[in-house]
């Protein structure tokens, strides 16, 4: 059974996360002001759904999912695309796969040690991300 991934997690790092907007067509005022925010996900698990908050100051993303089903998402506020979504556990890792007018559009999530590690990736370009566990959890 993969570590669970549940509870409130703050970021410490963001590698070419710009390059990765690059790729979605985030305008550049947009990308600006992405790239200075400190990131928080929350994630919990409410029987076999999902649900993944991606919170800042600026603005906030969430999907709710069940591991296997495919669902459309669309990603409001963020590139503000239609897609066609798809998690499922590949060993320990939480893999999407995201189907619509960008090509190779997903992200993994898994945990290495007491981090929380989110690969985006997008047409060739990854961004890394890894956040630590809310120190009261």
């Amino acid at each position: 059974m993969p570590a669970s991934l549940c509870g409130t997690w703050e970021m410490i790092s963001n590698v070419n996360f710009e390059g990765y907007m690059i790729t979605l067509g985030v305008s550049p005022p947009l990308r600006k002001i992405a790239l200075k925010l400190k990131l928080k996900k929350v994630i919990e698990q409410q029987g076999d759904q999902y649900i993944i908050k991606t919170l800042s100051t600026f603005r906030n993303y969430t999907i709710s999912f069940r591991v296997g089903q495919d669902f459309k998402e669309f990603t409001q506020g963020l590139d503000n695309r239609h897609l066609r979504s798809l998690v499922t556990w590949k060993g320990n890792n939480l893999v999407c796969e995201q189907e619509g007018e960008k090509k190779n559009r997903g992200w993994v999530h898994w945990i290495e040690e007491d981090k929380l590690h989110l690969e985006l990736h997008c047409e060739g370009e990854i961004c890394k991300q890894v956040f630590k566990k809310k120190s009261n959890e």
